[in-house]
């Protein structure tokens, strides 16, 4: 609530310290600024009234660490007003009316004295108040240990403590070297621009003819982020003006559009170019990387390679008997058709996985009739500002606070990712791994399990098809604000859970019943696979990627298929990024690393895997 104070036109406050700046107003849907390293933040002129209403309209759960870490002033740091990780997705985070009244008058008032006092900065905080700080944003102890990560990738301090600190001038000026990139999407842009700092000649193969990766591919309706944008974005170049807290494709593709523009990345890239196979040649220390173009095959060299190549730009179809025999129209999620015009028709969607649930909404309310062919439900996590719009004063906190903006990553980080791992655990001794694999792992089932009673209170015969029988967290866990659960009920939309066992020029047959008149299909993308043959080669095809490599481990793989079962790629892929780039240039200029590190690499990663939910399915 803003009692009527309008955010839209700021007032000058009363204090004779202040300059009465006139403001630019906030819009609901701000056009995207330049993205530069550490955004600069705008001093404060605004009133208390206005200050107030913006406070009002906050992420609370941040906005006490953050102002300590701005004034210095740890007294804010309260127990009784840190949030609760079992009520954080509730509405107003779990609070109640008291502490969100108490963290309002709080916040409030420490921004007008911060404003009076011209802005001025406290002391970067140590690694003791860091880890203070961060216990009062997530309400649980995170420990002294997860301090230097935090404090690099989620940058509290604002500077950019990723940025690679060597460089080629220093350690090796006259080698030549030259790193191939594959990949023009979020891992294959922040690989191109850390190289850049680190004074590594690169090139970007990219087989589409523009940047975004799997953003630019998939266009299908609802198509939107599932990680809250404030986190799935660089954390040294943030952006204060995102319209939606999750953000839609369009807006995410135009992020790493503006991104390779601003950091001068476009004109390094070869669009329209496909890697087709690598070969290493251990002698020489060369990749050879055999290239697809408009104008022919080509063979370039590299020193190195960073396989950025995504993990959900191959669209597989079922493998369904009849699947390419279907007489009308049918493609898959991500190649979507935008010349067939669906209003009236009878439509068939095979999967119910994190793209169908995003679309099957979106075309429901047009079609005559929709079957969704569901195989395994899914766990889903209820997110209220799934599909809403961040603010005005929400979005003036982010702009005007200094820190906030990080701190709000970091807490939207810890609840989506590290503040998930004690109920992911398993017991070794929990007596029945079916459905669970420990007490946290239980409690979090009786949880999101209410969940589906309440939303399917009015449709028990829904209700027995959608609650998973395996752990929660043993696959992806999928967000919905109730629009998923509306679709299902509609009178036009049918759940259908038997499998399919033909597909025919007319429909789809479903043990013995036939659903005919189906005029479309899709299925939600799965995994591409680069095999890695004995002779030192690597070609293109297969189900997951892997790592190029042989000989020398100089190909560089930033996301890891085993990092899905929490969220947080953005996180991930940084932090991989810094550590193996730094490892690569070392083999490169001195001696090879050898096979026997990346076993000892695969074995340690199957052990911390084995001992969660996502590793025991």
């Amino acid at each position: 609530m803003t009692r009527g104070v309008d955010l839209t036109t700021p007032n000058t406050p009363n204090t004779p310290n202040t300059p009465k700046t006139p403001k630019t107003p906030i819009t609901p849907n701000a056009p995207i600024t330049p993205i530069t390293p550490n955004t600069p933040i705008t001093p404060i002129t605004e009133d208390d009234e206005f200050i107030r209403a913006a406070v009002e309209t906050a992420e609370l759960p941040a906005l006490l660490p953050a102002l300590a870490a701005l004034t210095g002033d740890l007294s804010l740091l309260r127990d009784d007003l840190a949030p609760d990780p079992l009520k954080v997705r509730e509405p107003n985070n779990g609070y109640s009316p008291e502490q969100r009244s108490a963290i309002i008058e709080l916040a409030a008032a420490t921004l007008a004295r911060y404003r009076d006092s011209g802005c001025r900065l406290a002391p970067q905080p140590d690694a003791d108040t860091i880890n203070r700080l961060m216990e009062q944003a997530v309400g649980q102890t995170v420990g002294d240990d997860y301090v230097p990560m935090m404090r690099e990738e989620l940058s509290v301090t604002g500077d950019d403590l990723r940025a690679p600190m060597w460089h080629k001038d220093d350690l090796a000026p006259e080698r030549a070297f030259t790193t191939v990139i594959v990949g023009a999407g979020m891992s294959g842009l922040l690989a191109a621009h850390r190289l850049d700092q680190a004074g590594v000649p690169f090139v970007i193969i990219e087989k589409n003819d523009d940047v975004g990766g799997t953003w630019l591919e998939n266009s299908y309706p609802g198509c939107r982020v599932d990680i809250s944008n404030h986190c799935y974005s660089y954390s040294f170049a943030q952006r204060h003006d995102w319209s939606h807290h999750f953000s839609t494709g369009p807006a995410l593709l135009g992020y790493f559009r503006r991104f390779a523009d601003d950091f001068g990345l476009r004109d390094r890239i070869r669009f329209g170019t496909e890697v087709t196979a690598m070969t290493y040649d251990e002698a020489r220390a060369r990749w050879t990387l055999e290239l697809a173009t408009a104008h022919g095959d080509e063979t370039i060299e590299a020193q190195a390679v960073v396989s950025a190549v995504g993990q959900l730009n191959r669209p597989k179809m079922p493998a369904v008997a009849g699947v390419d025999t279907f007489a009308g129209p049918s493609w898959h999620s991500s190649r979507w058709n935008h010349d067939v015009d669906l209003t009236g028709k009878r439509v068939a969607v095979i999967g119910t996985g994190a793209s169908s649930v995003q679309l099957v909404p979106e075309i429901a309310g047009k079609l005559a009739r929709l079957d969704v062919y569901q195989r395994t439900p899914n766990w889903f996590f209820p997110v209220l500002d799934y599909h809403a719009e961040v603010t005005p004063g929400m979005r003036w906190l982010l702009a005007h606070v200094p820190g906030y903006a990080h701190w709000h990553r970091f807490q939207l980080f810890w609840r989506a990712a590290e503040g998930m791992l004690p109920s992911c655990r398993v017991d070794d001794d929990w007596p029945d791994m079916t459905r669970s694999v420990g007490q946290a792992n239980q409690e979090l089932r009786e949880l999101l399990t209410m969940w589906f009673d309440v939303m399917f209170a009015d449709r028990p015969d829904l209700l027995a098809e959608v609650v998973p029988p395996y752990p929660p967290t043993s696959k992806r866990v999928v967000l919905d604000n109730g629009v998923w659960v509306a679709a299902l009920k509609r009178d036009n939309v049918e759940l259908i859970t038997d499998a399919i066992s033909e597909i025919t020029s007319t429909g789809i047959v479903t043990g013995d019943r036939r659903q005919p008149g189906v005029s479309s299909r899709f299925r939600a993308p799965l995994v591409k696979k680069r095999e890695e043959s004995t002779a030192g080669s690597a070609r293109a095809d297969g189900e997951e990627p892997v790592e190029f490599r042989c000989g020398i481990d100089l190909a560089v793989r930033l996301l890891r298929p085993a990092r899905r079962g929490v969220r947080g790629a953005v996180v991930w892929a940084s932090g991989r990024l810094r550590f193996r780039l730094r490892r690569a240039w070392i083999a490169a200029t001195s001696r090879p690393w050898r096979s026997t590190m990346r076993r000892l690499r695969r074995a340690r990663r199957r052990r911390r895997l084995g001992g969660t939910a996502w590793g025991a399915r």
